[in-house]
């Protein structure tokens, strides 16, 4: 179990837009995030009684975007369920130069069966909303919990983590690993309820599980495969996200996304 910090909790993270250098350049050794990777993890939902099949494919693609004075890296993400898609999201992480990976927002879009039903984004820096942290450069057992970001209603982004755990080892179809970090995540929407995310150096996160009586949590997912892309498979996944941001609302404050050149996940 995580230890109790000393440390007082600070509501936001302290966001410097002059420190991110390099900010395309996302090489934590928990969570790199190189262009042309695609992970796919499979479980299940609890929905009362019943376990859901549950699908997820997470898409670094070779897109930038300019948020809040920051140029973040764009992540593609799609969620299935019962093998439908419900969920996809674009989400936006930059690296600062201490090695943080941040969160700056994202654009979800809802489905039910395979109609659109709506969409909704927050971007750091519009509308009251602040990028967080997403995956420290160096996590500690015992360190105070962190925002991972903040959106105001209708949006109502709360979550935030906390080191739960480190040096265990776990299994997955992708692989066994030993000395992975566990970060519990948690909401003000939902006290009683973790999500818990374990990350092994060099991969990322490799499987998620949850604790706690909240409803939101109750999903079981295990890294599958790492897929590398080539340049074809790259472009059809810049295109798809691509899509998705034209239907952004949001968006029309900020500057468009860009093809990063060079980009590769060979």
């Amino acid at each position: 179990m995580a230890q109790k910090s000393k440390t007082p909790e600070k509501e936001f993270e302290d966001f410097a837009r002059n420190n991110f250098d390099r900010s395309t350049n996302i090489d934590n050794k928990w969570l790199p995030l190189k262009p042309g990777t695609q992970y796919v993890y499979k479980g299940y939902t609890q929905e009362g009684k019943k376990r859901v099949p549950h699908r997820v494919v997470f898409t670094v693609t070779d897109l930038t975007k300019m948020i809040d004075g920051v140029r973040t890296v764009v992540c593609w993400d799609t969620d299935y369920s019962a093998g439908q898609l419900v969920e996809t999201e674009l989400i936006f992480f930059a690296q600062d130069n201490d090695g943080n990976v941040w969160h700056l927002g994202q654009y979800r879009e809802t489905y039910d069966e395979l109609e659109f039903v709506g969409g909704r984004a927050w971007l750091a820096g519009i509308e009251g909303a602040r990028a967080g942290i997403f995956m420290k450069a160096a996590p500690r057992p015992g360190t105070p919990s962190y925002s991972q970001g903040y959106a105001p209603p209708p949006y109502n982004w709360t979550d935030r983590a906390k080191v739960d755990q480190v040096g265990q080892k776990t299994c997955v179809p992708s692989g066994c690993y030993e000395d992975v970090l566990v970060i519990a995540e948690s909401s003000k929407e939902e006290l009683d309820a973790h999500q818990l995310k374990y990350y092994a150096r060099g991969v990322g996160n490799v499987r998620v599980g949850w604790r706690g009586k909240g409803e939101k949590t109750r999903e079981t997912l295990e890294l599958v495969e790492v897929v590398k892309f080539g340049p074809d498979d790259l472009a059809k996944a810049r295109a798809e996200a691509l899509e998705l941001e034209k239907r952004a609302y949001t968006y029309g404050r900020t500057p468009p996304a860009e093809h990063m050149p060079g980009a590769t996940g060979k």
